[in-house]
């Protein structure tokens, strides 16, 4: 198929050592039914044949457009792919995921017909890596902005990052991707354009999202739960009229500093109440600087309150969970920090 020269869309995805699962994704994004888009693969240095598989696919079909370079990551690869992109409209995709047919010509739709919306997703069908069903249950995506809004304020999942479609200009129009927050650059994105444009997402499954034990994801939960904890906070202050202290940085700082950059105190403590509660179910972040986090929170203010109350049980039971995963030094420390507080 010939490229267009003014694409309605431009697939967006990025790539490193992802050979596994890379051609069924390109095959998807082919198969759609809506034809006129373009689709960038950017190839962020991957040393495995993720870059033969794009070759492969850039030479049956014109409509790709492949990008080679060094590795810089995921989020300098995207903002890359975002200023790259000839159309107005740009739909993510991950190199491990699989779009259902109808998915692009769903989201243009709703796009057309709401102006207002600068983002729409979609929820997903979870598979695992032999595209079996992954019992993963949880509620359906916000569908309006208003229940977006809400999502926001009680800790709901959002959006499923590689099944979004945005437009462009609203994107680029608040600087793209965050480099701070590594490992949940979409929920900052999200947060920060909730303040110019609306977003939701349809009712529909989209995209089958897959969940194996090499995926990034599975290996960066704890840096994930503070980026998204600390994003949280920026939020409330954008939505307080206060100015966004993570704006201009490039790394976020370590928990401790956190009242020093937002200029009050006890915000250290809330992310790390956020992160504790987040990782109770995460055997990664049990085993690394997670479990840190999880014992200092035990002994802070809001952390003996939970020890007393209803967080008690759960908190044992984590300390069960760290037996299980062979790790009986943790769960004896835990224990300890239960029974001390």
């Amino acid at each position: 198929m010939t490229r267009p020269s003014s694409p309605a869309v431009s697939v967006a995805l990025s790539v490193y050592n992802g050979e596994r699962f890379l051609a069924t994704a390109i095959e998807s994004v082919l198969g759609q039914t809506f034809t006129d888009f373009e689709f960038l693969i950017l190839d962020d240095g991957s040393t495995d044949a993720s870059a033969a598989i794009i070759r492969h696919y850039a030479a049956r079909d014109a409509r790709i457009r492949p990008i080679f370079r060094a590795n810089r990551g995921l989020i300098a690869s995207l903002n890359q792919l975002l200023t790259t992109a000839y159309a107005p409209l740009v739909a993510r995709m991950d190199a491990d995921d699989i779009c259902l047919p109808h998915r692009f010509a769903a989201q243009l739709a709703f796009l057309a017909a709401h102006p207002e919306y600068g983002v729409i997703g979609g929820n997903t069908e979870d598979i695992d890596e032999n595209d079996a069903p992954w019992p993963c249950p949880h509620p359906p995506l916000p569908a309006t902005h208003e229940a977006f809004l809400q999502g926001v304020e009680t800790g709901a999942l959002l959006m499923c990052h590689p099944a979004v479609m945005f437009r462009r200009d609203v994107v680029l129009g608040i600087g793209g991707y965050h480099p701070a927050f590594r490992h949940c650059e979409d929920l900052d994105l999200w947060l920060r354009l909730a303040s110019v444009t609306r977003l939701g997402n349809l009712e529909q499954p989209l995209l089958r999202y897959r969940h194996y034990a090499g995926q990034v994801s599975s290996h960066h939960t704890t840096e994930q739960q503070i980026g998204a904890a600390i994003a949280r906070q920026a939020w409330r202050e954008r939505a307080a009229g206060r100015p966004d202290p993570t704006a201009s940085l490039t790394r976020l700082p370590p928990i401790d500093a956190l009242d020093t950059l937002f200029g009050r105190p006890g915000v250290a403590q809330e992310v790390r109440a956020t992160v504790a509660r987040g990782i109770l179910y995460a055997p990664s972040s049990l085993r690394d600087g997670g479990f840190d986090i999880l014992l200092r929170h035990i002994t802070e203010g809001e952390g003996n309150r939970e020890v007393k109350g209803p967080g008690r049980a759960a908190l044992w039971r984590t300390v069960a969970r760290l037996c299980r995963i062979g790790e009986p030094v943790r769960a004896l420390r835990l224990a300890a920090a239960l029974s001390a507080h």
